[in-house]
């Protein structure tokens, strides 16, 4: 048994867990989030995806956290993912990684 633990323990992020607050996004004027969320699509396309991040996160474009997210998965990052779909708020996609866990949670339990 100590020895499934501590392999199990080896796959958990340094970092530890993701924080996942319910954070407002910051009050903007509407042409301020809309030069922004411009600003961060230019980033997501050029490939500067930490910046996007930082802009999607802060005006609270959902479209730009699902995309984040998706490109999360396609990175092998689905802590990552996770965490903007949640901020999206996107709740299919959340559910969806829900019940994939539960399913890989369940096979380790069988284990």
């Amino acid at each position: 048994m100590s020895e499934k633990y501590d392999e199990l323990l080896k796959n958990i992020p340094s970092e530890g867990f993701i924080k996942l607050s319910s954070d407002q996004p910051t009050a903007l004027s509407g042409a301020d989030k809309a030069a922004l969320i411009r600003k961060g699509n230019a980033f997501f396309n050029d490939g500067e995806y930490e910046k996007a991040r930082r802009i999607f996160i802060t005006t609270g474009y959902t479209d730009g956290l699902i995309r984040l997210g998706d490109w999360y998965l396609d990175q092998n990052e689905p802590l990552e993912a996770i965490t903007m779909y949640w901020k999206a708020p996107a709740p299919d996609k959340v559910e969806s990684w829900a019940g994939q866990a539960a399913c890989v949670v369940a096979k380790w339990l069988g284990e």
